[in-house]
């Protein structure tokens, strides 16, 4: 696998771990953003922006600057990788209606990453109905290059895929310490690839990576694995092994 070098000098802030995938070259980053250098595209999910006022609204002050911690973030992989795209697989918003809820800053901000970039919204269970795009192309779902790209994963799909939906995280003891991490789960089969991505957003919790739910989703597969991004390589973790 050739090297992949990146156009910034604030890529030496993060950590990029490369990876093959379905027969396309990957990049995990630390951020818990993938950057796909062929199609110059950086792919996030579960921002779930607008979540901290979401929860005012029910009586959970929680401080309000979530989204833009998020969306500064993306604009820090951005740079770091001399992405062109974004697309996000799902679970934008907290809510419908967390579009209409962004304060001017996190609001100017959204407006001036999709004018300088090619901006997919691929909706999830949680903003089904985007009540606004911001001039982005907004859809359920996507093709590219061979790989679909949705929100949850679908079991029993045959086809390379990408998705978000579970926010998986693995935990892990080092020096007598437990850590959980956010982390992408992939699923091998002899035919194919698939891949659930870690959540991007500041207010996101997580699933263990192991969970019958994340398990169940990626079947039928010979091999699921949790992955991490640590000191420029890709960590795996087993956490499924036909018959065994």
């Amino acid at each position: 696998m050739v090297p992949v070098s990146f156009p910034s000098d604030s890529a030496a802030a993060f950590e990029f771990a490369p990876f093959e995938f379905s027969g396309h070259e990957m990049v995990l980053t630390k951020s818990n953003a993938l950057y796909w250098p062929k199609e110059s595209a950086l792919l996030v999910t579960d921002l779930h922006l607008e979540k901290g006022s979401w929860y005012a609204q029910h009586g959970a002050m929680l401080p309000p600057y979530d989204s833009r911690e998020t969306l500064e973030r993306i604009a820090d992989a951005v740079k770091a990788t001399g992405a062109r795209r974004v697309i996000t697989l799902g679970d934008n918003f907290h809510d419908d209606a967390g579009a209409r809820r962004l304060d001017p800053y996190a609001l100017g901000m959204l407006e001036s990453l999709i004018r300088a970039l090619d901006w997919v919204w691929i909706t999830g269970n949680h903003d089904e109905q985007m009540e606004r795009s911001f001039g982005a192309h907004l859809t359920d779902e996507m093709e590219l290059s061979g790989i679909v790209l949705r929100h949850e994963a679908q079991p029993g799909e045959t086809r390379a895929e990408m998705s978000g939906h579970y926010h998986p995280k693995m935990r892990v003891k080092v020096r007598n310490r437990h850590i959980a991490r956010p982390c992408a789960v992939i699923s091998r089969t002899p035919d194919t690839e698939r891949m659930i991505l870690p959540a991007f957003g500041a207010y996101t919790g997580g699933m263990d990576a192991g969970a019958p739910e994340i398990l169940e989703a990626l079947s039928p597969a010979h091999a699921i694995d949790a992955v991490l991004a640590a000191k420029g390589k890709l960590v795996r973790f087993p956490l499924y092994r036909a018959g065994t």
